[in-house]
């Protein structure tokens, strides 16, 4: 399944790398496709490429990435662990914010990585991001909550959870606060978008809308790998966790 998976990924990333389908290709250096774990159960979706992207053909690797970097190490999280992609693969000139017709030239190609990729929570990144999977929210209403996600993004069964894009963290210290605080509510979300799908309810049935309780701060966790080598945060203050109660990313 994981080859599978990556393979239908990279078959994807080959046609984005090669589209013309809006203006931005006009002015690309390298699209942008996506990278990270196939088998993730969360994918992070930000807003287009930036300058260092455009260069390397790959996401969130400016100070933008350090500080993504950095709100997943808060959780315990690498980006490795995660899937990261754009609602526009190629950047927008002078980093402007994408245009609606050009979001909806690459929305096919992200609706089609979420169908592949099948994640239990989709993290948006930004307001045009957030837009996509929450139609007509305020990111200063809706960050740190989540909702079920429509199906026809491609994303059948899954919780989105709103977030600021890590450039607005890096320009206003109350921002970033916040999206630290946010970022402590992901894990909780995980576990209850999983409690969904193994129930066999799709989020949207169940009518799934949260504002989740924190992990314990990273001083209060422990994390570990397990027997499969993937990431387990477990809080310390309860020795008595059973593998249920356990903040597991895969």
């Amino acid at each position: 399944m994981r080859d599978e998976r990556q393979a239908a990924l990279e078959a994807i990333a080959d046609e984005v790398r090669t589209c013309t389908r809006c203006r931005l290709h006009e002015g690309r250096t390298k699209a942008v496709p996506g990278e990270g774990d196939p088998d993730t159960e969360v994918v992070f979706v930000g807003e287009g490429p930036g300058f260092n992207e455009d260069r390397e053909g790959r996401p969130f690797v400016g100070r933008a990435g350090g500080m993504l970097v950095r709100l997943l190490g808060s959780v315990g999280w690498r980006r490795e662990d995660v899937f990261i992609t754009n609602v526009v693969k190629c950047r927008p000139p002078d980093n402007r914010d994408p245009q609606p017709d050009e979001i909806e030239a690459c929305a096919p190609y992200l609706r089609r990585q979420l169908e592949v990729l099948d994640p239990a929570v989709v993290v948006t990144l930004g307001r045009y991001s957030m837009g996509t999977f929450m139609p007509g929210a305020r990111i200063g209403q809706a960050h740190g909550t989540s909702q079920a996600v429509d199906p026809a993004t491609g994303a059948a069964n899954a919780l989105v959870f709103a977030m600021y894009h890590p450039a607005a963290a890096l320009r206003s210290p109350g921002v970033e606060r916040d999206s630290f605080e946010d970022m402590r509510h992901v894990p909780a979300v995980l576990v209850r978008a999983r409690e969904l799908r193994a129930g066999g309810a799709s989020p949207e049935a169940a009518g799934a809308t949260m504002t989740p309780e924190p992990v314990p701060s990273p001083a209060d966790t422990s994390t570990t790998i397990d027997s499969d080598e993937h990431l387990v945060i477990a809080a310390a203050s309860d020795p008595a966790a059973d593998d249920a109660s356990q903040l597991t990313l895969f």
